[in-house]
């Protein structure tokens, strides 16, 4: 059994060509500098679910291994973080399974406790 990082972001409007260009940029340098091959990364999903105004989806499966959970974690909440900044008058959540991760309009995304 395993637990997941869910991002979606929604607005109306779909993103323009330089917010597309920006999401694309941000995905692969974190995909790149992402410091485990064997872990999952930044996941974002093929557009054409069925909500109209989500304008960008993904997951992450989260290691089971306790030396991995925390900096795979926090790699790809900084992942997220961007891509919100990178689109920000969308409607963001953000959850490992049913639990909110809270946005902090100074540092972005961490799990309570974690920042310094």
């Amino acid at each position: 059994m395993g637990v997941s990082l869910y991002y979606q972001a929604r607005r109306s409007t779909p993103p323009t060509e330089a917010e597309a260009t920006e999401v694309a940029r941000i995905a692969a340098a974190h995909q790149a500098s992402f410091p485990y091959e064997d872990e999952e990364s930044l996941y974002l999903y093929d557009h054409g679910g069925s909500d109209p105004d989500e304008i960008l989806a993904g997951s992450t499966k989260l290691p089971l291994a306790p030396d991995r959970l925390l900096p795979v974690t926090a790699h790809v909440l900084a992942a997220v973080t961007e891509l919100r900044r990178a689109l920000p008058d969308a409607e963001w959540q953000v959850h490992i399974d049913d639990v909110d991760i809270p946005w902090d309009g100074d540092e972005g995304y961490a799990l309570p406790g974690t920042r310094a």
